[in-house]
């Protein structure tokens, strides 16, 4: 199907457990297309360097912030010339997430909502390791808006904004061949990260749930991923992971009883044996539960001096 459609499958080795990317290389409008790019790391280099040798690269389409998607874009670009395209937004949190003063508001946050000391200058010592995966940076030459049409491969692709993983992170839909470039909003075999990042969408699970909506009204037949295999039947993914989550709101309630803090609900979830990597997205998905249940006024926030404490009401 990915060459009926044009599009060739870049997958970019990750060092964390989620090991891979797909990042895609096709025709636009007026030469190469490359969206999304891995992290800027040498094996990232080699891999894009036996794809490109002998292909203008003319667009860098970003769908997303996180530093799996963009991280090399900034390199590429400078070697290549060509304009990177991003939603505004996507700039905007690249921006505020890899400047060297949201390190140390993390950390902040993180101490603020009763994570440990140590676990929370891990997270914050390896989100300042994690710039050197997303420098330098790119210039960015033109905001993606939902409803755009983008030529990628044999067929012309609508930009449609589904935020929710990520703020301003977009899919990409062809309705002819019934097509979904699904980035990570929906994925084959895990569900994608939603996180309370403290900073922006106070609520990112509501957001996500909305956006799984927005799709399912499609009807999508061919689902191509950033992380796994191509697949058919969308909505059959959408529903699987609509009652993930429902099914673990409703854990996290019974737990919230006797009043939980933060990282009591995050090792409920997940287990105390995590990387400092792993960690920083446990407590980030985490919190996002417990704001959906705060803001649908199923529990309660105490804000004490040193942690925020849930309580069912």
């Amino acid at each position: 199907m990915l060459e009926e459609l044009g599009i060739t499958k870049v997958t970019i080795p990750l060092p964390f457990r989620l090991n891979h990317v797909n990042c895609f290389l096709a025709e636009g409008q007026d030469g190469w297309l490359v969206m999304d790019t891995a992290l800027n790391r040498p094996v990232t280099k080699e891999i894009w360097q036996s794809h490109l040798s002998d292909k203008e690269v003319k667009e860098i389409l970003i769908t997303h912030y996180h530093p799996d998607h963009s991280g090399y874009a900034g390199e590429l670009q400078q070697q290549t010339g060509a304009e990177v395209l991003m939603t505004q937004t996507t700039e905007r949190a690249r921006k505020r997430n890899w400047s060297e003063n949201t390190v140390e508001t993390i950390r902040a946050y993180y101490q603020a909502v009763g994570i440990p000391q140590e676990i929370a200058d891990g997270i914050s010592e390896n989100t300042k390791e994690s710039r050197d995966f997303v420098m330098p940076e790119p210039s960015v030459n033109r905001y993606v808006n939902e409803g755009d049409l983008i030529k990628i491969g044999n067929y012309e692709y609508e930009v449609i904004f589904t935020p929710g993983h990520a703020p301003g992170l977009i899919t990409l839909y062809n309705q002819e061949k019934n097509v979904l470039l699904s980035t990570d909003h929906i994925l084959p075999k895990i569900t994608p990260n939603v996180s309370y990042m403290f900073m922006g969408d106070q609520n990112p699970l509501q957001t996500f749930m909305e956006s799984l909506q927005k799709i399912k009204r499609l009807d999508v037949d061919y689902v191509i991923p950033s992380h796994g295999e191509p697949f058919h039947g969308a909505n059959k993914r959408i529903d699987e992971i609509v009652k993930h989550h429902e099914d673990r709101l409703n854990d996290i309630l019974d737990q919230l009883r006797d009043g939980k803090t933060v990282y009591e609900v995050c090792q409920y979830l997940f287990g105390d044996r995590l990387t400092t990597h792993e960690m920083r997205f446990a407590i980030g998905e985490a919190l996002a539960h417990l704001e959906f249940l705060r803001r649908k006024g199923e529990c309660q926030r105490e804000v004490r001096s040193h942690d925020w404490l849930y309580r069912v009401k």
